[in-house]
C-alpha cells in the first residue's frame, strides 16, 4: 500500500521507516505541507499521513477522495485541523495517535515554568558575555505555590505528579475529573476559582469549540496579578491579542508558549535568514518575560518512536481490515 507522508522532516523519515520495517507499506515522503496545491502529490496513494499544521479542510479532503485516497493517518493526537464532516461525507477514514508519551509534553511544560521562573536562558547569555550580575534574575520557590492545571488527561495527570513533587498545591479544572489526580491530592475546582488562586496556570486541554479562546480578556482579568501562564496544548486555546494586553498591564507576569494559534506559517520552518511575517507573534517576542518554543513539547526519542509505531499500526490495520486501529469520527 502506498502512503504519502506530508510535512516530512528528517526525524519523520528515520522513525517511520524504522517502524515500517517488514510491513508491506510503500512510504513516499514529501517535505511540502498538505494544502490544496500540494494534495496532487498524493495521486496514486491509498493513504496519506499528515501532521498538525497540514490543511485537512473540505477542499483538500475532496481532492484526496477524488484521487482514491481512503485513509488519513494523523501522526498527532489532536485533530482540530481536520474537517471530520467532510471526511465522513466522502467516506475517508481518519486515524490518529491518541497517546504517545505524556511525559514528553509534561516535562517540557516544567522546563518552560522553571526557565521563566529562574530565568536560566537570560543567565546563560549573560555568563557567556562575562556578566555575572544577578539583577533581574530573581525567581521564586516553587514549593508552596498554587498551580492550576486546565485539563487532566494523560499529560495533565503526569504534570500534576511532577508539580506535586515540587511541593505545589494543585488545583484542576476538567469536566471529567481523574481519580488518579484526586488520589494524589489534586483539588478540582470551578474555573473561576482556579484563575483567581493559581500562581501558575498551565493549559493541557484539547482545542474544541468550548475551549477556543478560553483564555481571553475576561479570563485574564480574573487571574491573580502577576500570574505565570503556560500553554503546551493548542494555540487557539489562548486569544493572543488578549494575552499581549495582559502582559502590557502586568496582569500576566510571565508567559510560556509551545504553541501559537497562527503557527502554521511559522513553526517547523527555518526563518532565520528571512523575517517573521506575523506582526502579533513578533510583538510577543519583544517581552522579556515571554518564552516561546516552536511546538517541540512532543520532541523526544520515546515520543517519536511511539508516534511512528501507532501511525504504522493504523496503516497496517487498515491494510488488513479496511478499518483503522484508532479512528476519529464525529461525535453523535
Amino acid at each position: 500500500m502506498r502512503v504519502d507522508v506530508f510535512s516530512t522532516k528528517p526525524h519523520d523519515v528515520v522513525f517511520l521507516q524504522d517502524a515500517a520495517q517488514g510491513k508491506a507499506l510503500n512510504l513516499q515522503f514529501h517535505e511540502a505541507r498538505l494544502n490544496p496545491d500540494t494534495a496532487r502529490l498524493a495521486q496514486g496513494a491509498q493513504a496519506i499521513c499528515a501532521f498538525v499544521n497540514d490543511d485537512l479542510g473540505r477542499d483538500v479532503i475532496a481532492a484526496l477522495s477524488a484521487m482514491g485516497v481512503q485513509l488519513i493517518a494523523l501522526r498527532s493526537a489532536g485533530f482540530n485541523h481536520v474537517d471530520l464532516r467532510a471526511a465522513r461525507d466522502t467516506g475517508l477514514i481518519v486515524a490518529r495517535v491518541p497517546a504517545y508519551s505524556p511525559h514528553s509534553v509534561a516535562e517540557h511544560t516544567i522546563a518552560l515554568i522553571l526557565t521563566l521562573n529562574r530565568k536560566t536562558h537570560r543567565a546563560f547569555n549573560r555568563v557567556r558575555e562575562g556578566n555575572f550580575a544577578l539583577d533581574g534574575l530573581m525567581g521564586f520557590d516553587m514549593h508552596g505555590k498554587v498551580a492550576g492545571i486546565v485539563g487532566t488527561g494523560l499529560i495533565g495527570t503526569v504534570l500534576a505528579r511532577i508539580l506535586s513533587g515540587f511541593g505545589c498545591e494543585i488545583l484542576a479544572s476538567d469536566p471529567y475529573p481523574s481519580a488518579e489526580c484526586e488520589a494524589m491530592g489534586v483539588h478540582y475546582v470551578e474555573m473561576d476559582e482556579l484563575l483567581g488562586r493559581a500562581d501558575i496556570i498551565t493549559l493541557q486541554c484539547p482545542l474544541t469549540p468550548g475551549t477556543h479562546h478560553l483564555i481571553d480578556d475576561s479570563a485574564i482579568a480574573r487571574m491573580k496579578p502577576g500570574v505565570m501562564l503556560v500553554n503546551t496544548s493548542r494555540g487557539a486555546v489562548i486569544d493572543t491579542r488578549a494575552v499581549i494586553r495582559g502582559l502590557k498591564s502586568g496582569q500576566i507576569g510571565a508567559l510560556g508558549l509551545d504553541v501559537y494559534e497562527e503557527e502554521a506559517d511559522l513553526f517547523f520552518e527555518d526563518l532565520s535568514q528571512s523575517y517573521i511575517p506575523d506582526d502579533v507573534f513578533a510583538r510577543l517576542l519583544t517581552f522579556p518575560n515571554v518564552l516561546i518554543t516552536g511546538h517541540q513539547g512532543f520532541f523526544t526519542r520515546e515520543a517519536l518512536r511511539a508516534i511512528a509505531a501507532t501511525t504504522i499500526a493504523n496503516l497496517t490495520q487498515f491494510q488488513r481490515t479496511g478499518a483503522a486501529l484508532h479512528p476519529v469520527s464525529l461525535p453523535d
